[in-house]
């Protein structure tokens, strides 16, 4: 294996610096760098793997899970040899059992003392003359049966943090597997393969070969046959417990393990291409050679983010939380801001946010004026046996002990005015919801002031005290109107029928109906449910004002049902258990069918302000709402008496024709009024008020200055992004000053002479790369690229040639 220069080795500390960039300004890196994750099982070595490497014993050990957190380990080969953790930067650590002691202390810092998790990583440097740079992340091992304060779903907990780093597409997955088990059952593999299942980015590492039983090895899959990885396999062995408790040096251990390699039948042709020092060698070459292929992606992904953070940037770069002029500055702007959000929200004109899931602000007010208020209105007009039973005592109470000769007006003004009054509760009512629904508009508004919650709080205080006193003032005004319609019933109205015309529509049998023709009323998709078995379906419902039709879709080419509306009545139904769609049910009061064998015709909506439109929808066309009997209306000995005299039938029907007629005109006068009132003395006002006096009482309330003391979410988000900006500006620089290095010719420095390597050319194919075909010769020279070359080594004349065979010359590499 032959190193092209320096600089090709300068890249696994640059993704180092990098980590550290993020790491540093407490920030958490968001995407993804170029590293190698190790992944195995509990017991499947791991640790002393990672041990091997370093040349030390520096990772805890025991019974269970032992690693709990996330380890980092960056390994770089330096002079000196000692470890440095992030947490505690500038602490150089000589002493590796002292590392082990704080990779303990720091985990349960974290996790508690009882075998607890957490995805926190731990970062750790070691530097050392016996490594090359890596870098690896140790993860926990999976695990079966929770131990000690571990959840229940502890398993999960574990694969879910493995499968958050080996997902990356810039991950190596480093999955070791002890050979002495079955490797289809390997919880590595299994893990790799999910993610990677063609076996790109995984390296497999099979430990224990010393421990298979007598007659069996590994030659198949270290040969890669058996389950084959794109960048195959590498056997090493470990120390076995008896060592580790022993504290056999691990130089003796490596060596160990060459002698073993040399001496096993099975392995001896390729014992240069096993161990831990030929693991460590690739790892550094296959990682080197990822970061360089990942590096401009890399610098891609931190110039978006960059860019996409340098406006809100610019907002914050010279944030004084303390200037008064700023703070003045920002209430004036978030006061005027405040009013322009409700203003947009009612009138409707270019809203930033407009709601596409359902109607606010301006859109439910006129839904609650020309739909809820007509519908509470109405409901009021239907109970025509009632009405018959209420004129019938009106009248023999006026004519007393004596026999009525004619028609009494003072059983029209009587009948007539309880009605006039019943149109209270509806009016009051529209006021409480469009009140509602302004304070919900002046909440939502105020919620994009979440930086000064003070402020928010203060602004919604004072918007929504002025419209409850406004509530006051309308409802006072409102119940006048009603009042002026009761104090005098005025006979003289252009639209009042009149005593003549009554009386001969009572002769003739009319009943005043109010004809719509045969117009559209309303059309929409309802589900219609048939049976419990069957379920519910959508279809497309089209109300004209005598009939229902019922289409397969809204093309309105297919017509599957068309109900006549003549005496049809509507009733709600309560929501199902396995239902959330909001119900109501049309049926006849005979009992006769409504469609096919079916007595009633069950249709909803999922939204309930869908099935209000609805129902008022069907109350212009005369299809009213059931009568809910009342326990004193079945204890009324008269109620289920009927007139025998014809006279007082015939005056009955006049006076109710008379009260129809002039209800008609009130209702007419209140549903046009009421509407106008409420926006007079609630909406209009309170608009004025925000424009007007809001600030003046801002500012009368008290201290300006408190109301503009930003919360502390909102501090940790702006420090958070100028974090980020400033990780991804440094992580920029590191970058560039890589894209912008001189390519020398001087060679890495070599292992230490104790690391076995054979004395002659070593016979280890290079990783086959695929190149571009060589440049022709006598070409200008070509600009450094934005990542260092692999160059051919220098010439072994010159005396001091590497023991590492020279790699075929490679020319520049497209990215």
């Amino acid at each position: 294996m032959a190193w092209a220069n320096q600089g090709m080795q300068a890249l696994i500390p640059v993704i180092n610096r990098v980590q550290d960039a993020f790491s540093q300004l407490g920030t958490n890196v968001s995407f993804e760098l170029p590293q190698i994750a190790v992944v195995g099982g509990q017991s499947a070595g791991k640790s002393s793997v990672l041990e091997n490497f370093v040349g030390k014993d520096f990772l805890p050990r025991g019974s269970g899970i032992v690693t709990r957190r996330p380890l980092i380990l960056q390994l770089i080969q330096d002079p000196n040899e000692y470890g440095e953790f992030l947490h505690k930067k500038g602490h150089r650590y000589v002493d590796f059992d002292e590392v082990r002691q704080e990779i303990e202390n720091e985990t349960d810092r974290v996790t508690g003392k009882n075998k607890g998790i957490s995805a926190h990583p731990i970062n750790l440097r070691v530097y050392s003359p016996n490594v090359l740079n890596l870098t690896l992340i140790d993860l926990p091992g999976l695990t079966k049966v929770p131990v000690g304060d571990q959840p229940a779903d502890i398993e999960q907990q574990i694969r879910e943090m493995i499968m958050t780093f080996i997902s990356r597409e810039t991950c190596l997955i480093l999955a070791v597997t002890p050979a002495n088990s079955d490797l289809a059952t390997s919880d590595a593999l299994k893990l790799a393969k999910e993610v990677d299942p063609q076996g790109l980015r995984t390296i497999g590492v099979l430990t224990k070969l010393d421990l298979m039983d007598d007659g069996t090895d590994a030659r198949d899959i270290l040969e890669n046959k058996l389950l084959p990885l794109r960048r195959g396999y590498v056997g090493v062995v470990n120390r076995g417990q008896k060592d580790i408790m022993g504290r056999k040096n691990i130089t003796a251990a490596l060596d160990a393990e060459r002698k073993f390699f040399f001496a096993h039948p099975s392995y001896r042709h390729m014992a240069d291409r096993l161990g831990t020092t030929y693991l460590q060698k690739t790892l550094n070459q296959q990682l080197t050679n990822h970061i360089r292929d990942t590096l401009p992606t890399l610098r891609d992904t931190l110039q978006k983010r960059l860019f996409a953070m340098e406006r809100e940037v610019a907002d914050h770069k010279n944030y004084a939380p303390n200037d008064p002029g700023r703070q003045t500055k920002a209430l004036m702007q978030m006061v005027t801001q405040f009013n322009s959000d409700i203003e947009r929200s009612i009138e409707g004109s270019s809203a930033k946010l407009v709601s596409t899931n359902e109607l606010s602000g301006g859109a439910r007010i006129n839904r609650l004026f020309h739909e809820r208020f007509p519908f509470e209105i109405v409901k009021m007009e239907f109970d025509e046996k009632e009405m018959h039973r209420e004129i019938q005592y009106a009248i023999r109470n006026i004519h007393g002990i004596r026999v009525g000769l004619f028609t009494p007006d003072m059983a029209f003004e009587a009948i007539a005015k309880k009605q006039i009054a019943r149109l209270k509760e509806p009016s009051l009512k529209c006021v409480d919801l469009v009140v509602n629904e302004l304070a919900m508009v002046v909440r939502r508004c105020a919620d994009g002031m979440s930086r000064y919650p003070l402020l928010r709080d203060e602004l919604e205080r004072l918007v929504v005290s002025f419209t409850r006193e406004r509530e006051q003032v309308a409802k006072q005004q409102i119940t006048l109107l009603i009042d002026y319609e009761l104090a005098y019933m005025n006979t003289n109205h252009e639209d009042f029928i009149g005593f003549s015309n009554a009386e001969a529509k009572a002769t003739q049998g009319q009943s005043v109906k109010n004809v719509l023709g045969n117009q559209v009323i309303r059309k929409g998709w309802l589900s219609v449910n048939i049976s419990f078995v069957r379920g519910s379906k959508d279809g497309w419902f089209v109300l004209k004002a005598d009939t229902l039709n019922w289409y397969r879709d809204d093309s309105e080419t297919e017509k599957k049902y068309m109900l006549p509306l003549d005496g049809l009545r509507l009733r709600d139904i309560e929501a199902g258990f396995m239902s959330r769609a909001y119900r109501f049910a049309l049926f006849y009061p005979d009992g006769k069918n409504v469609y096919k064998d079916y007595k009633q015709l069950e249709v909803g909506c999922n939204n309930l302000d869908e099935v209000d439109a609805w129902k008022a929808s069907f109350l212009r066309a005369g299809v009213y709402p059931e009568k809910v009997k009342t326990p004193e209306d079945d204890s009324s000995p008269d109620s289920d008496e009927a007139s025998i005299d014809p006279m007082l039938e015939r005056q009955v029907e006049i006076i109710r024709n008379l009260v129809d007629s002039y209800m008609k005109i009130i209702t007419k006068t209140i549903k046009d009024i009421v509407p106008k009132a409420i926006m007079h003395l609630i909406v209009n006002k309170v608009s004025e008020f925000m424009k007007e006096e809001l600030l003046m009482n801002i500012y009368q309330s008290g201290d300006a200055d408190a109301l503009m003391e930003e919360s502390q979410l909102e501090a940790q988000k702006r420090e958070e992004m100028l974090r980020m900006y400033n990780a991804c500006k440094e992580a920029l620089r590191i970058i560039s000053e890589v894209n912008m290095s001189s390519i020398g010719e001087t060679m890495p420095p070599s292992l230490p002479p104790g690391d076995y390597r054979p004395s002659g050319p070593s016979p280890i194919p290079p990783v086959p790369r695929p190149a571009p075909a060589p440049p022709g010769r006598g070409q200008a020279p070509v600009p450094p690229p934005l990542v260092p070359l692999r160059l051919p080594p220098p010439s072994t004349t010159g005396g001091g040639a590497p023991l590492i065979p020279a790699r075929p010359q490679i020319p520049k590499r497209p990215f």
